[in-house]
């Protein structure tokens, strides 16, 4: 008698080959649920710098090329404003370009804006004082004020 039943087993190369599987799967997947965390944060800081700029950009626009000032930064950008850049009179026909308020930065949650170390220049680090954002009032250029920004480049 021929015995047509044969031994269903998994065999030492078939565990091998889904151990390596498993492995090239972890290897992939791990990497992106550890970095996930800072993803949100970075898209909306990503976000913010892009919707900061172009009202930036907006107002030059409305203001034949100048940018606001660092001093009334909060004011020009919040508050309805005349053709000088004035935010008190009777002529305030443009913005304002943020309602409420500076968006806060969300690595270290401030709005507060401070001037970058060296006018005319990209910054390679953070302003100590713990503010938000750095502003160069003398092209209009806006960046985030956190190590972790300055590190990723």
């Amino acid at each position: 008698m021929i015995n047509d039943q044969r031994r269903r087993a998994i065999t030492l190369f078939e565990v091998l080959a889904m151990v390596v599987i498993v492995a090239v799967v972890a290897g992939t997947v791990i990497p992106q649920f550890l970095s996930s965390t800072n993803d949100p944060k970075s898209r909306s800081l990503e976000f913010n710098l892009h919707m900061v700029r172009s009202q930036i950009g907006r107002y030059q626009a409305q203001h034949r090329g100048k940018v606001p000032t660092l001093a009334n930064f909060g004011d020009q950008m919040t508050r309805p404003t005349d053709a000088k850049g004035a935010t008190t009179g009777t002529d305030l026909v443009y913005g304002p370009y943020f309602h409420g308020q500076v968006p806060r930065n969300v690595f270290n949650g401030s709005n507060v804006v401070v001037a970058v170390a060296t006018p005319g220049q990209e910054p390679t680090g953070v302003v100590a004082g713990g503010a938000g954002w750095q502003y160069d009032e003398t092209n209009g250029a806006f960046f985030p004020n956190h190590a972790e920004y300055y590190a990723a480049k």
